[in-house]
């Protein structure tokens, strides 16, 4: 475990750590004012002002690695604060103060602003510039981070490469394999908890009945 990990707000911060989170606080703040995608887009401009929403740490053990935000997500500023936090929140069993302490947990999606929709009213991808403009050195300064959820097929294939199976739930059905597998951070692979998943949840009953209990025991560990 890194030495940064978990330090609760009154610790003692060792250099290295004061030092680290310095500078994550300033990359971050640097993403926050992103806007490639209005000024050098890949493809159709981003069709309204970027806002772009992440919750980075450079303590916390776990991280959640998202998709891009919705629209409730855009206009509160903060991941997750919709029905799919809702449903995310019950999959790890933690309280919304857990979720939202970045000395427990960072989060960080794919896409850092809300990519718009299309014309079925339904989320577009995360967006093309974000991952190659941020996500490596930005995850080089989380060096604490030693779980990694990758929730959807974007942040799959971005955080796990060729461990990826042919489709999402491939990748989800193999999850013992995929974590005795991981080298360094450990990844759990997880559908979008999105409502539009219900289905897929009543055709997959292994996943709330296997793959669910792992994934609490390991945040319980985590936390502390």
């Amino acid at each position: 475990m890194h030495q940064c990990a978990a330090l609760a707000p009154g610790d003692f911060q060792p250099p290295e750590c004061r030092r680290l989170s310095m500078e994550l606080d300033s990359f971050a703040t640097t993403i926050r004012a992103c806007r490639i995608c209005v000024e050098n887009p890949v493809g159709k401009r981003l069709p309204h002002e970027p806002r772009p929403v992440l919750r980075p740490s450079s303590s916390a053990r776990i991280l959640i690695a998202g998709q891009a935000p919705g629209t409730k997500v855009h206009a509160s500023g903060m991941p997750f604060t919709d029905a799919s936090g809702d449903r995310l929140r019950n999959w790890l069993d933690v309280t919304s103060d857990e979720f939202y302490d970045t000395g427990k947990f960072a989060i960080v999606p794919m896409g850092f602003c809300f990519p718009g929709q299309d014309a079925k009213g339904g989320d577009l991808p995360p967006r093309r510039e974000c991952a190659p403009a941020w996500l490596a050195p930005l995850m080089a300064l989380m060096p604490s981070i030693d779980l990694v959820l990758t929730i959807g097929i974007y942040a799959q294939s971005w955080h796990m490469g060729a461990a990826r199976r042919a489709s999402l739930t491939e990748t989800v059905m193999d999850w013992r394999a995929i974590w005795a597998n991981s080298a360094g951070r450990k990844v759990l692979p997880l559908p979008h908890p999105s409502w539009r998943n219900s289905g897929w949840l009543k055709q997959n009953p292994w996943f709330e009945m296997d793959l669910l209990p792992f994934l609490r025991s390991e945040i319980r560990h985590r936390m502390g």
